[in-house]
């Protein structure tokens, strides 16, 4: 996660408050979105942003998981995501982000 999208997240819960917040991903691989899950729950695990320290324990879901594909419209969903499913690690995506939100998350 880039420093400025750090500084965004902090920004965010600060102004609305962490219980409030839900962090939908995007990323391509299981390791890249762990690693953002990561930071915005736990801190910056590189000691490199804004959030080095900072544990907002936020709730943190990739767009893949059943959730949050149930919360959007079917052909809206198909359009933009379903292609992506097909071709990408979907599971190991969605193991390594509820992992770290089981770990990591406050609420």
């Amino acid at each position: 996660m880039d420093l400025e999208n750090q500084a965004r997240v902090k920004d965010a819960a600060e102004k609305y408050k962490p219980e409030k917040l839900l962090v939908i991903l995007g990323g391509a691989e299981a390791e890249a979105s762990g690693l953002t899950a990561e930071t915005v729950t736990n801190g910056d695990p590189a000691y490199a942003g804004p959030l080095t320290g900072v544990q907002l324990g936020l709730k943190v879901y990739h767009i893949f998981e059943p959730e949050v594909k149930a919360a959007i419209d079917e052909q809206v969903y198909e359009q933009q995501i379903g292609m992506m499913e097909m071709v990408l690690d979907k599971e190991a995506i969605i193991a390594e982000v509820k992992g770290i939100r089981e770990k990591y998350s406050k609420f």
